[in-house]
């Protein structure tokens, strides 16, 4: 299984190179020759197996240079006892039609441990397989959930340092507090003025600067990125998928073979593209619901088939998708549309701050993607509704999934069996979803979990519930402009 550029440049690569790379010297994202296939037969022994033999069984196929004896390890160690449920990835029920999959029972209560927590093995094994003996600088450019989720899996890794840019003012005061807690002596957190766009931008032409990367190998150093745009980081999701289409049928709720619909709350497209990969390699899967709140920039783009970044940025209640920059979208098109058209789009998304894809991409994407968008009014109304009707406790980028699906039904008249995708614990938004109950979220952040857990009579994941006891340690702000000067003072 060799690996290649969405761009098209740049020469076919081992596994281990990709995720060690991070991103295409070409700036394209890497995409695999192939992609496995689940046959019927391995469907349903999935059935049988727990979490970790799903997603074993699920990314060896991607993993050629990775022995079956390495794979248990490095997915045992990812999935254990840094989860508070033995299911890792468990459904909840709220009717026949519909479940819940709850990706946020890890260290940092966000989905993004999914993959974060595999990620730093697969890399530090990968840098043996290519031979590394430099250290290893990962940085990511956050919206509010991978940052602190990158930063717990990094920790004191040895042989790597993680730096992590948020948007100064961008993320909940819940995020805020967990990366500026972070413990580790290998790590580091920025605020940057601006965007999350601004942030990733700045992380993207970090990457491209061959004169800091020059400088930074002269002293032992090379970067890799945790973003999703490293594909060691995509892999580990596509498993949860297989996983919420197995727990589905074993609850009787559906049976093998038929279609189940997936919901999914995202921004940067790298959660619902796992799943349309999924769909690739064989999974039942029926139509993606992209789900949007009021930067809708993808809504529109599968709706209209024109991509336009330039559009006013929104600050909303649902900040881990306040993005106009959908990076992993450009996998979409490359496997649908090739290298040689994918690197056009960019190009003028570069250029132009807007592409149109070909008619015949578009009624490729709007046959398998549905979309819809909300307002925070919509969200807050709908995350009450589900706590009043259903007596579950979502947070708001949850509640933007379960909005935009429950409209769909409506338009359409009927329910398919769907699974809504679970992005993080109600706990990371504390404020957002006491106000949405009604209830002050007036006062200090760290106080607000015990007050959303009193009257909900919930109980808050442990990573959150001791954020008031915890120093804080990374306070700084800099300009976007300033990033290339701080990822060198931070590796001196």
């Amino acid at each position: 299984m060799e690996y290649y550029s969405s761009r098209g440049h740049g020469g076919r690569v081992s596994a281990p190179v990709a995720i060690v790379r991070g991103l295409a010297p070409d700036g394209g994202l890497y995409l695999p020759e192939c992609l496995p296939r689940l046959g019927a037969t391995e469907l349903v022994e999935l059935l049988d197996m727990d979490y970790r033999g799903r997603v074993k069984a699920v990314v060896s196929g991607f993993l050629p240079e990775f022995s079956a004896e390495e794979l248990g390890s490095l997915v045992s160690a990812a999935y254990g006892e840094n989860y508070d449920s033995p299911e890792i990835a468990p459904l909840r029920f709220t009717d026949g039609e519909t479940a819940f999959l709850e990706l946020w029972h890890g260290p940092t209560s966000a989905f993004k441990d999914m993959a974060l927590q595999m990620l730093p093995r697969l890399l530090t094994r990968s840098l043996r397989k290519c031979g590394v003996t430099d250290g290893v600088c990962i940085l990511v450019a956050t919206s509010g959930d991978t940052g602190k989720a990158a930063l717990e899996g990094f920790a004191d890794v040895e042989g790597t340092k993680i730096l992590v840019f948020y948007p100064h003012g961008g993320v909940s005061e819940v995020q805020r507090l967990q990366m500026a807690t972070q413990t580790g002596d290998n790590v580091g957190v920025l605020a940057v003025r601006g965007n999350f766009d601004d942030a990733q931008g700045g992380v993207k032409a970090i990457f491209s600067d061959a004169g800091l990367s020059d400088g930074l190998a002269r002293r032992g150093w090379r970067l890799s990125s945790a973003n999703s745009i490293n594909w060691g980081r995509l892999l580990p999701q596509i498993a949860y998928y297989f996983s919420a289409y197995c727990d589905f049928v074993n609850s009787g709720n559906l049976k093998m073979g038929e279609s189940l619909d997936f919901c999914v709350p995202t921004g940067n497209f790298g959660n619902i593209l796992a799943g349309w990969i999924a769909k690739r390699m064989g999974l039942p899967a029926g139509r993606f619901i992209c789900a949007s709140n009021e930067n809708d920039v993808l809504k529109d783009f599968i709706d209209t088939g024109v991509y336009d970044r330039r559009r006013p940025f929104r600050v909303t209640a649902s900040p881990s998708m306040d993005i106009l920059v959908s990076s992993n979208l450009e996998r979409l098109l490359c496997l649908l549309s090739g290298t040689e058209e994918t690197a056009g789009y960019m190009e003028k998304l570069k250029t132009e701050g807007r592409y149109e894809i070909s008619s015949a991409l578009r009624s490729a994407i709007r046959a398998e993607f549905a979309s819809g968008a909300c307002t925070d009014a919509e969200t807050f109304g709908e995350l009450s509704r589900v706590w009043n009707e259903k007596g579950y406790l979502i947070d708001t980028h949850t509640a933007v999934a379960a909005k935009v699906l429950r409209g769909l039904r409506g338009s359409e008249g009927e329910a398919r069996p769907t699974v809504v995708v679970s992005t993080a614990s109600p706990y990371k938004f504390c404020g957002s979803v006491l106000e949405a109950l009604g209830q002050s979220a007036e006062g200090p952040a760290a106080e607000l979990p015990a007050r959303l857990a009193s009257f909900t009579g919930t109980e808050p994941p442990a990573p959150i519930s001791g954020l008031a006891s915890r120093p804080l340690r990374f306070t700084d702000c800099i300009s976007p402009e300033d990033m290339p000067g701080a990822v060198s003072d931070f590796l001196a």
